[in-house]
Parts: C-alpha cells; sequence; structure tokens
C-alpha cells in the first residue's frame, strides 16, 4: 500500500513560538486526523517547563485539489480552521492572541491534527502554521 507523501519540518521552536512548515503530495489515500503539531515534542521553556498546548498565530497555506482541515485534538476533535480546496491564503491572528483551542475538556492533548477531503493523486499542499506555546502554571 501506498501512502501520501507527507514531511512535517520545524523552522523555529523558542520559548514563545514554533512555526512548522507540512507539505503533502497525495497518491489519493490522503490524511484522517494526523497529529501535525505534537505539544510533547516542542522544546520546554528557558524554566523546564513543557508545552502544554497552543495557540494558532497565523497560518500561510496553499492547496492543489485537496481541502483540509486543522483540528484540536481531544476525545471528540473540534474544527481549528478549513483550508479550502485549490486556495491560496494566510490569515493572522495575533492581534488578539491567536485562536484557542476549543475542544471539549475531555482528551484535550492540546495538540493540532489535520484532515485532508477531496484527495486524489497528485493533489498536493503547504501549510506553514506558526503557534503561541502555552506552559503549565
Amino acid at each position: 500500500i501506498m501512502a501520501d507523501a507527507v514531511t512535517s519540518t520545524t523552522l523555529l521552536d523558542s520559548d514563545r513560538l514554533a512555526i512548522i512548515q507540512l507539505t503533502n503530495t497525495s497518491d489519493g489515500t490522503g490524511e484522517s486526523a494526523v497529529v501535525k503539531v505534537d505539544v510533547s515534542a516542542l522544546q520546554p521553556n528557558n524554566f523546564g517547563k513543557a508545552c502544554t498546548s497552543v495557540r494558532l498565530a497565523k497560518i500561510c497555506y496553499s492547496t492543489f485539489g485537496m481541502s483540509a482541515k486543522l483540528l484540536w485534538v481531544a476525545t471528540t476533535n473540534t474544527i481549528c480552521w478549513d483550508l479550502n480546496e485549490n486556495y491560496a491564503d494566510s490569515e493572522d491572528f495575533t492581534e488578539f492572541g491567536g485562536l484557542v483551542n476549543t475542544a471539549a475538556a475531555g482528551g484535550k492533548t492540546g495538540d493540532i491534527a489535520l484532515t485532508t477531503n477531496n484527495h486524489a493523486s497528485g493533489d498536493s499542499y503547504v501549510i506553514v502554521l506558526t503557534v503561541i506555546k502555552n506552559y503549565a502554571a
């Protein structure tokens, strides 16, 4: 069985921000709720505290042939942002501190996952996420 050719590259992982570049060239398989921002894999802050969640500060994306959904991971995943099919756009939520995780408390991980829709062989996306890191008190 083939699989979509996907990459996840951390461009920055500082005390305050993480920037992650995601790509997919589809063979038609698609992705279903694949974790793309794993807060447990992000660097701790200068005080050694682990990142517990993120806020979505900025998104820049381009989709060819498919759409995608960013999801807040929980027992029941909650929509974070829709990425339209055959579209390129950027959004900046920093003016109000970024989009917050709206998932119900049950099973809430602080992670962001992605699901593709209407994917066919040869479709692709490039997504750059800028997230603001949150830490336990």
